[in-house]
């Protein structure tokens, strides 16, 4: 069983930054960090659940939500189990809980369904 720990979540005014972070702990057995794609969801005050950002196993491929797009970078550090998303120019419509999730496979995935682990979500607060 993987668990997920995010932290970094705060409230910052519109155009600043914050970093999240997320740890993993308790890998299946036989398994590394880098057999897990990971990905970043949010979901708002009255919205559904949307996928933010992704980074396969290797840490190389990622992806990006159009609403994200040149404003956030996720990476990962495969030796301390740990993903980050780093968000820069945030705006008040970035308002949302975020949640980081892992699923068994080194390929990313943007659908919610396909991921098999999740934390319990860090709340990032974008005042305008």
């Amino acid at each position: 069983q993987v668990r997920l720990v995010e932290s970094g979540g705060g409230l910052v005014q519109a155009g600043g930054s914050l970093r999240l972070s997320c740890k993993a702990s308790g890998r299946a057995s036989g398994s590394s960090f880098d057999d897990y794609a990971m990905a970043w969801f949010r979901q708002g005050p009255g919205k559904e659940r949307s996928y933010v950002s992704g980074v396969g196993g290797n840490g190389i491929t990622t992806y990006y939500a159009d609403s994200v797009k040149g404003r956030f970078t996720v990476s990962r550090d495969n030796a301390e189990n740990t993903v980050y998303l780093q968000m820069n120019s945030l705006r008040p419509e970035d308002t949302a809980v975020y949640y980081c999730a892992a699923r068994d496979s080194r390929i990313i995935s943007t659908a919610a369904s396909s991921y098999d682990y999740w934390g319990q979500g860090t709340q990032v607060t974008v005042s305008s």
